[in-house]
């Protein structure tokens, strides 16, 4: 119950995101503005500061909002479905999804022995000879 209701408030947290990210303007200046030779001054490499208005605290606001509740749900989700370690069971403990094992096998073969087979005291390939050498 709580997982969904964190799920819908990320997917929510998701548009407002890209909404408020879009919605900025660009600043002008940046790595291609340097390289166009715009400026060489510090205020052109890392931009200048403006006051942050809404739409800036928004974006700041709500990735930290994504990166929190992406942690929690990774969290609750991974104990939720973790898959348990052979190594965790003990060495008495059988697994419940394991098959049954047939307590009684038959004593027979299901199929015929071929009708050709040979004595087990005579030999019927020719034996392998190395060849002379010259």
């Amino acid at each position: 119950m709580i997982y969904t209701f964190l799920l819908t408030l990320l997917v929510i947290d998701c548009f407002v995101l890209m909404t408020a990210i879009l919605l900025q303007s660009g600043k002008g200046t940046g790595l291609a503005a340097n390289f166009g030779g715009a400026s060489s001054s510090p205020d052109a490499f890392i931009g200048i500061r403006q006051a942050g208005n809404l739409l800036t605290k928004t974006s700041w606001w709500g990735g930290g909002i994504f990166l929190g509740l992406c942690f929690i749900l990774q969290l609750m989700s991974t104990h939720t479905s973790a898959p348990k370690s052979v190594l965790e069971k003990g060495l008495g403990s059988q697994s419940t999804n394991a098959a049954p094992v047939p307590t009684s096998a038959p004593a027979v073969p299901l199929e015929p022995a071929p009708a050709t087979t040979a004595p087990a005291g005579t030999q019927t390939t020719k034996p392998q000879t190395t060849p002379p050498k010259k």
